[in-house]
């Protein structure tokens, strides 16, 4: 087995393993805690993710991108930061592309995304 895997193996964050399955193209709510002074507080910022990037676990990145009072705004998480609560999927999108740079340009109705119909299986225990 490659060095490098091992010490990846054993440096892997298990919140990470807990996140959703997401590409892009799908809809989703990061959680992340926010410092001010000595305060600490939480916050949400729901997207649609433009593009995952980076190879091993420690470099991986996704960007999630929404309108705010007619403004796009993007933001670039790191999948290993310890500020990340939790991940929440609100909507499975349908998309070709791997990066959807394109929906920069686009406003309004064009800018929408088709979602995949997914059936959820809720466990009762």
């Amino acid at each position: 087995m490659d060095l490098i895997k091992v010490v990846e193996q054993a440096f892997a964050n298990e919140a990470v393993a807990s996140y959703p399955k997401f590409k892009a193209g799908d809809t989703i709510t990061v959680t992340y805690r926010i410092k001010e002074g000595d305060k600490e507080r939480l916050q949400k910022f729901r997207g649609t993710v433009i593009q995952l990037r980076g190879a091993s676990a420690n470099t991986r990145t996704f960007t999630v991108r929404k309108v705010a009072s007619g403004v796009g705004v993007e933001r670039i998480f790191p999948m290993e930061s310890p500020f990340i609560e939790s991940i929440e999927l609100n909507k499975v999108g349908k998309v070709r592309r791997a990066r959807i740079f394109y929906l920069r340009e686009l406003s309004g109705k064009k800018a929408r995304i088709k979602e995949k119909k997914v059936a959820i299986v809720k466990s009762e225990n």
